[in-house]
Order: structure tokens, then C-alpha cells, then sequence
């Protein structure tokens, strides 16, 4: 899916500065002010630096849904509208009046959104207003029969525990604004086992959930209950799960769920009774293979298949013969609902994330973004050629602009700035520079403790300054108002790209970006730039990785390609 540089990275630990340098570096000085000894150090942009600014921030961009679409008029209940209203929610956005409507409808939709657009709401207001109007889940959904309350659960599954919080802080915010019946949500991950309750949301990473069905649970009654039990199941930063180490996980779950609908709809076809556990021989024979790769359970044709030994994380499963639920059935009753959410979703290539939904949901809803993989309009980028030498001095530059520019918004707490690096070794470099300078800033990596990381984010969120960061802070996250993204290094991909922009111009307000790169990245950055100067997506840049890296290859290393000839 990605994009790859192919080329040495940079890496910041390797840039020693001079030992006159050194000793402006270690020099004591206020957090985030620059004396007048500071100057040979925070010089501005000399020739040493290729700097080229690109502003297109037009008036008038909407955000918001158009005039006269309100909450209200979106299905939403009065007890949500005014907790909406106190959570400072006036209005729905574009992307949220687009796809409520159709998750209120029961229908699997698919939401490919730039980053900002207000997707998470997107979901959980209709999620949470589903339990205050008592409808049901799906328009299919149960329909010989009516759904007991504790039945109605909607599962949320986040890649990382980061998001799992911000979901659920998200989810209880609007309960506490609501004033109506208290509902409850819960997440299971990190540290967090299963609830005693039983939630009315759940949210877990897919593996918590995996380990809490199969190592927890040995006699599979919480297993076949919660099949049972889930309604509707979200699918949050959906092209990263359904790719690399996530995607065997998601595809066992999909197929899980699937497989209970299949029962489901025997039972009430053939009415059976009301309710119906999955056995052990149908539990032992149920295959977790993956659409991803070809093998598609609603078009193998016949009642068995030969015998097959299925490998999956728990081991090896040797299975006699597949029975009969992998029997075409092109037409069932849907009990469960699918919602995937993502911010880069490209459809180029069946091993896509947005080619697999395609395929494993045809009939989904599709509702995308205005600036779906393309540059946000409101952003003003900044492009620094460095080198070695000047490297240092064009960060500290682009920190200190952060104190001039404004993005719409009086509170001093908006000034927040986001440094982004490519490995853990850089951050430690990256920050020990600004901390030299008498710069504050906050760590934030994978590699650091949960409750660490934890910690930082909250701080940041609360007190502003300065964050330098990995990838890991790149997807999901929402942090208001951060005012600038400085990319120390170069994001190594197209899609890394479009989410770490993604941090700052979010819901309707502007931004800065500021890029550092080398000739190292000089490829990369010029195809990202030319599909901006087009106004095309960026997805074109990383559509056909392979070809790219062929063209790169007889290029030469050095060579600067321009994005008409990558991607002819």
C-alpha cells in the first residue's frame, strides 16, 4: 500500500554539531525563548537551505454540514442533541451528516475520510443513540423476534490501547452530557480484562479480544454469548487492520461473526428455537482462512471441501471436513452490522485495504471525505531541503516560527507543535537538542511504558508545548489544537505522510506544516508534491509501490524523478 523510500534514512543521532555549537547547545536558557547568544545557532534559512512554501488555505472550505442540517435533523435523539450541545458539538460535520443517516439504518458502511473530519463521532453518536431510541441494530437484524436489552452490544476494535482510551473517553463524555439512562462502555485491553458487566460498548485491540475468547474463556461459553451479543462492529483506522500483523486477527473475527449470522439465519429459517449455541464440532471446524488471499467462504461451491490443516496463532488445527456452513448462501438474514473507518483507504489492488471491502462487503455504504488522500486546504506546508550541517539549525527555526503563527484560535494553550521522527533513537536525539537550547518538549514512542506515554499525551493535551514523537502518535489521536507538524525526518511512506499532516488542521480550523528532507527523500517528496500541485490524491503516489521502486532502481539513487514520469 505504502509508498517506500528506498534509501538510507537519516538519522538524527549522527548529526554531532561543532564544539562552538556544543556550548551554545548546553548553555542554559528559558524553556522556549531565544537570547541574543542563541542567534548563530537559530539563524535564519541560508542558502543551505532549498525552502519553498506552499499556501492553500482558500476561504470559505466547509467543514460543517450544510445550513439547516442539525443533530436533530439527522435522526439523533433530543437526550444526545443536548449532550452534543454541552460537549460543544453544535453541528455535525460533513463527513458525520453523510454516513449517520445510513449507520442509524442498520447498513454496513464504509467511511474514508481525511483525517480530522469528525469520523469517531461519526459512529459513536449513532451507536450511543441507538440504545436511547431502543431501535434496533439493523434493518434485518432479529427481525421474528425482539432483542432483549442486555443482548444489544456494540463492539468498537482499535489497533493500539492509545485508541481504545480516546474511544472510550469520547463514549463517556457524551453519556455524562446525556442526562438520560446511564449506559455503560468498557474496554478490554492493556491491563483491562473483561468486564463484569456487560457494556453496552466495548472496546478492544484485536488481539485483547482474541486472548479474552480463547486463553480466558475454555469452556467457550463467554465465546459462543458474545457472538451472540454483538450487533454492530466498528473498525477503527480499518486499512491498518486489515494489513500486516492485524489482518489474520480481523479476518478471524469477520469470519467468526459471519459464521454466527449463517446460524442464526438456519435457526430462524428453519424455526428452531430461540436461541443457539455454538457446539464444539462446528467451533473446532470453523476455519479461519482469509479473503485477502483468495479464499472467499460465500463462493465455494458444495456441502464439504477436502480435509485441511488450518494454522492459526493458537496452533495447529487439523480439521476432519468443513461442514456445510461454507455452503453458498448468497441470500441470509444479517444480524450484525459492519462499520469500517479510515483515513487512507486506497482501492488500487485486490491486497488493498479498500480492494478487501470491496470484495467482503459489495454492499456496503460508501461515504468519503472532500480531501480523502489529498492535502488539506487549509494547511500552509513549508519544504526545507537539508543536509548534515544545517539539519539542526532548520529544526530549531521551524520550532521557534511556531510562537508566530496563529491558527484562528486566542487560546494561548493552542500553540501546540508535533516533531515527528522516524525512529525511538532520534526522538531521544531530537529532544535532547531542544532540551539543550532550554526548549521543554515531551517524548512520546512505543517504546515507552503505557502509563508513560499515557501520562505525556495527557500533559500535552492539557498544557500545550511540544511534543516529539514517532508514528505511534501519527494515527487516531485527536489532540486539539496543535497548531504546527514539523517533520524532523521525512515520513518513509505516502500514507505516513497524509496521517501525520493529519495531527494539525483538524475540524475546520488551519495549520502549519513545516517538512525537512534530504536529497535522501528527494523522490518521495517530489511525487507528494507534484500530486498537491495538481490537486490530484496523493493515493496516486503510492498506488503502485512496485512500479515506483523499479523506476527508482533504473533511475539511480541519486536521480531526482518527477511524478510524471513515476507514474506513467
Amino acid at each position: 500500500m505504502n509508498l517506500i523510500a528506498r534509501a538510507p534514512l537519516l538519522h538524527l543521532p549522527s548529526i554531532a554539531p561543532s564544539p562552538r555549537r556544543l556550548l551554545l547547545l548546553l548553555r542554559p536558557r528559558c524553556p522556549c525563548r531565544y537570547s541574543a547568544a542563541a542567534q548563530p545557532l537559530v539563524r535564519a534559512f541560508s542558502a543551505g537551505h532549498a525552502v519553498a512554501e506552499e499556501a492553500s488555505a482558500p476561504d470559505g472550505v466547509p467543514f460543517f454540514a450544510e445550513e439547516g442540517i442539525s443533530w436533530k435533523s439527522l435522526g439523533i435523539s433530543d437526550h444526545l442533541c443536548g449532550a452534543l450541545s454541552k460537549a460543544s458539538l453544535h453541528r455535525p460535520s460533513q463527513v458525520q451528516a453523510s454516513c449517520i443517516p445510513h449507520i442509524l439504518m442498520g447498513k454496513d458502511v464504509i467511511v474514508a475520510a481525511e483525517t480530522g473530519s469528525g469520523k469517531t463521532h461519526g459512529y459513536l453518536v449513532p451507536l450511543i443513540d441507538r440504545f436511547y431510541t431502543k431501535s434496533p441494530p439493523c434493518d434485518e437484524a432479529n427481525s421474528a423476534e425482539d432483542v432483549p436489552e442486555k443482548q444489544k452490544m456494540s463492539l468498537v476494535l482499535c489497533p493500539n490501547v492509545m485508541l481504545c482510551e480516546q474511544v472510550v473517553q469520547m463514549a463517556n463524555l457524551l453519556f455524562s452530557h446525556s442526562g438520560g439512562p446511564p449506559l455503560r462502555v468498557a474496554a478490554v485491553c492493556g491491563r483491562q480484562g473483561w468486564p463484569v458487566a456487560q457494556p453496552h460498548i466495548l472496546v478492544s485491540t484485536p488481539a485483547a479480544l482474541l486472548n479474552c475468547m480463547y486463553a480466558f474463556d475454555p469452556e467457550k461459553k463467554r465465546r459462543s454469548e458474545f457472538l451472540r451479543d454483538v450487533t454492530c462492529v466498528v473498525f477503527d483506522e480499518a486499512d491498518m487492520l486489515l494489513c500486516g500483523s492485524f489482518q489474520n486477527q480481523i479476518i478471524h473475527l469477520i469470519n467468526m461473526f459471519r459464521f454466527d449470522e449463517k446460524q442464526l439465519s438456519r435457526m430462524e429459517s428453519s424455526a428452531g428455537p430461540s436461541s443457539m449455541q455454538v457446539n464444539e464440532e462446528t467451533e473446532t471446524n470453523f476455519g479461519v482462512e482469509d479473503d485477502i488471499n483468495g479464499i472467499n467462504y460465500e463462493e465455494v461451491e458444495g456441502d464439504e471441501v477436502e480435509p485441511e490443516v488450518i494454522r492459526n496463532e493458537h496452533g495447529i488445527v487439523e480439521t476432519s471436513s468443513v461442514k456445510d456452513w461454507r455452503r453458498v448462501r448468497k441470500v441470509y438474514t444479517h444480524s450484525k452490522q459492519y462499520i469500517f473507518v479510515a483515513a487512507t483507504l486506497p482501492v488500487s489492488g485486490k491486497k488493498t485495504a479498500g480492494g478487501v471491502l470491496k470484495r467482503m462487503f459489495p454492499d456496503a455504504i460508501w461515504v468519503s471525505g472532500n480531501y480523502l488522500h489529498c492535502y488539506n486546504p487549509r494547511l500552509k506546508q513549508r519544504w526545507v531541503e537539508v543536509t548534515a550541517d544545517t539539519q539542526v539549525d532548520a529544526l530549531l527555526d521551524a520550532v521557534k516560527s511556531t510562537s508566530n503563527y496563529s491558527h484562528g484560535d486566542n487560546d494561548a494553550a493552542a500553540y501546540r507543535t508535533m516533531v515527528f521522527t522516524n525512529t525511538v533513537d532520534s526522538v531521544e536525539s531530537v529532544a535532547k537538542i531542544l532540551q539543550r537550547v532550554g526548549i521543554t518538549c515531551i517524548p512520546y514512542h512505543s517504546e515507552s511504558s503505557l502509563d508513560e506515554r499515557m501520562g505525556n499525551l495527557t500533559e500535552f493535551r492539557e498544557k500545550g508545548g511540544i511534543l516529539v514523537c514517532t508514528d505511534a502518535a501519527a494515527r487516531g489521536l485527536d489532540i486539539p489544537n496543535v497548531a504546527h507538524v514539523i517533520q524532523a525526518e521525512f515520513a518513509t511512506s505516502a500514507v505516513d505522510f497524509l496521517h501525520r499532516i493529519g495531527r494539525t488542521a483538524r475540524a475546520g480550523k488551519s495549520g502549519m506544516i513545516t517538512s525537512l528532507h534530504t536529497q535522501s527523500n528527494r523522490d518521495l517528496v517530489s511525487a507528494v508534491r507534484a500530486a498537491g500541485r495538481a490537486g490530484q490524491p496523493v493515493e496516486k503516489a503510492f498506488s503502485r509501490k512496485r512500479s515506483f521502486r523499479n523506476k527508482l532502481k533504473k533511475k539511480g539513487r541519486n536521480a531526482a524523478v518527477g511524478t510524471e514520469s513515476i507514474l506513467a
